[in-house]
């Protein structure tokens, strides 16, 4: 099962993925303007289009919240601040050039 998210530049949507989230392209249709990406057991899919306001949240799991956090922002990416439920979870949203929100958890 795939998350959708719809962006306004598909390139530059499948470079992010890739290139910033460790994503893996597993297809990419040209002519109709959509990809599916993968990490782990975790699949995007990526259509072009106008973003929507709500929808639903993709959650990768990461062994370091807090390093992860850390190298995001510094590569530019919009990030919020890492909240945490002690002895229980990290959680962190991360927003997509199109403003798609993503959660990064990491159990503790």
């Amino acid at each position: 099962m795939s998350i959708w998210y719809r962006v306004k530049d598909l390139e530059a949507a499948r470079a992010f993925y890739r290139d910033k989230l460790g994503f893996d392209e597993a297809y990419v249709d040209d002519e109709d303007r959509w990809a599916r990406l993968v990490r782990g057991s975790a699949e995007v899919a990526l259509a072009e289009g106008e973003p929507l306001d709500e929808g639903t949240v993709l959650t990768l799991e990461v062994p370091d919240l807090k390093a992860e956090a850390e190298r995001l922002r510094s590569e530019g990416v919009d990030v919020g601040t890492v909240l945490e439920i002690p002895g229980t979870i990290r959680l962190l949203d991360v927003f997509d050039l199109d403003g798609n929100r993503l959660q990064l958890s990491q159990d503790i």
